[in-house]
């Protein structure tokens, strides 16, 4: 069975908790998840699969997080056409500008973003956030 990666970089947890419900989803529907740490995820271990999900809070003045997320997305531009990517995150400030850049550079890059957008949250993610999150999972794995 292929697994279905999902890379998160989390600093109060926040982003971590979305990501084990994105898996929590992904194995409710049957498929094999494996939630990964940005600084332990494998690139070529998305390169072979044809989806996965990628999470990161906002940071700074709306921008992934600099030293791990944001090298890591570049170098998952590099092959995302084609792919079927679930972006997700949380925030503190702002207004989610952040996502809809990070959509945008993977569409540009010929990826799915899938349901056309990421999913935020603002601050710790509550039940329904969490249930969100499994349900992204759940469409991730039908891809």
């Amino acid at each position: 069975m292929d697994k279905i990666y999902v890379v998160y970089w989390s600093q109060s947890g926040n982003t971590q908790a979305m990501a084990e419900a994105v898996g929590k989803g992904i194995t409710d529907a049957g498929k094999e998840a494996a939630v990964v740490y940005v600084g332990d995820a494998s690139i070529e271990d998305l390169k072979n699969g044809k989806c996965f999900a990628l999470g990161c809070p906002a940071m700074g003045a709306e921008v992934l997080e600099e030293s791990e997320m944001e090298p890591f997305v570049s170098e998952v531009e590099g092959f995302a056409s084609g792919k079927t990517i679930a972006l997700f995150g949380s925030y503190g400030w702002g207004d989610g500008q952040w996502m809809r850049d990070w959509e945008e550079r993977m569409m540009g890059s010929g990826a799915t973003v899938l349901n056309g957008e990421g999913l935020i949250c603002h601050e710790t993610p509550d039940e329904g956030i969490i249930s969100e999150c499994e349900s992204l999972g759940k469409k991730l794995a039908s891809v």
